[in-house]
């Protein structure tokens, strides 16, 4: 794809690009957008870069040496201004999450008051994005030019809680064509589950338990839990308690897991809520079907139960296993879901998901 029309510029602004779904799709957004012909600039709050990303990137943690946290915060804010008046961007989209109001009152009358404003929603927890109190997040978000909800059930959200009236639903995205394989009857040893090792978002003892109560240990399909976190030693725990340690696995986080998650028999997750899941619709467009608790938000959007994988009840262990199972067992409803699984996602392909932004984008000139 190559629709490059314009140079205006534009910036993205993350908390970094490292080690989780919402990071990565920023750093995809700044492909798209690329392609799209604007000159792309990113500015990452944190020294935390591991995904592949288009543009010129200024790292406020690596400009800021101070270590009183405070005087830190005002740097980088200070900073942070006089990098947006030298360039005069054309539009800015905040990926950060946004739940300190007076932070954000701040940055909101000290940086932004110039600009036209698109603030990105990764997460259905709105906590991460709104204040609690309603006055103070309207007042916040009085300037946007658009709030963009990665999933059609966050948008409704936001909608329903603040009553914004800009607020649109563009998905996150995936490269179709970088995944496209041959599809083979190969089934793997193992199943897998990746993503941030964040218990209170991640729930992989809900993984683990169903796991337990499976037959997928006796018919000597593993799993592989691949990823970093603060809750590792704790999951590592579980799996002792659970005497299953023969057969699970943990791999460290790998910004480019594309040969783990093509050589799985199927990929599971367990969220206690999401934004729109990565580790769904990058599985799927692998040709690797899926089984995902029906969380908020977005796995209802990807996964259609019995034709790309299973949807299940979230926090029903037995559920889940029986899920576990049935994929294992039932030959041709797992040969049914795997021959759905690339073409259910073409429609986030990336060059489609940029069309969206490029359709936003022009409306709010």
């Amino acid at each position: 794809m190559n629709l490059k029309t314009n140079n205006k510029k534009i910036c993205l602004v993350v908390s970094s690009l490292g080690k989780g779904g919402a990071e990565k799709s920023s750093a995809l957004l700044s492909e798209m957008l690329d392609s799209l012909g604007f000159e792309v600039y990113i500015v990452s709050v944190q020294n935390n870069i591991a995904y592949d990303f288009k543009g010129e990137l200024l790292n406020l943690d690596l400009l800021v040496t101070n270590r009183n946290s405070l005087l830190k915060k005002i740097a980088k804010a200070k900073y942070f201004k006089i990098f947006l008046k030298q360039h005069q961007f054309e539009y800015i989209i905040d990926n950060r999450s946004r739940n300190y109001w007076l932070r954000e009152f701040i940055i909101t009358n000290f940086c932004y008051s110039k600009y036209k404003i698109i603030y990105v929603v990764r997460s259905y927890n709105l906590n991460y994005y709104f204040s609690k109190n309603k006055f103070l997040t309207k007042l916040n978000y009085r300037g946007a030019s658009a709030i963009v909800g990665v999933s059609k059930a966050i948008k409704e959200e936001v909608e329903r809680l603040y009553g914004f009236k800009n607020v649109y639903a563009i998905s996150n995205p995936v490269k179709i064509n970088n995944t496209k394989t041959e599809m083979t009857d190969h089934l793997g040893k193992y199943i897998l589950a990746y993503g941030r090792i964040d218990e209170k978002v991640k729930n992989y003892t809900l993984l683990l338990e169903a796991y337990k109560q499976s037959k997928l240990s006796e018919n000597n399909v593993g799993l592989i839990i691949l990823g970093s976190g603060p809750d590792l030693d704790l999951l590592k725990r579980k799996v002792n308690e659970l005497n299953i340690s023969e057969y699970v696995e943990f791999k460290p986080f790998d910004d480019k897991p594309y040969d783990i998650i093509k050589q799985a028999r199927f990929v599971c997750l367990t969220s206690r809520f999401e934004g729109f899941p990565r580790v769904l619709i990058e599985s799927l467009s692998f040709g690797i079907p899926v089984i995902s608790v029906d969380c908020k938000s977005g796995p209802n959007e990807i996964v259609q139960s019995g034709y790309n994988g299973l949807l299940v009840e979230n926090n029903n262990p037995k559920e889940l296993s029986e899920a576990m199972n049935s994929f294992i067992f039932d030959k041709a409803l797992y040969d049914h879901c795997k021959s759905n699984t690339i073409k259910s996602v073409e429609k986030y392909d990336s060059d489609t998901i940029a069309k969206e932004w490029q359709k936003l984008l022009n409306s709010i000139e």
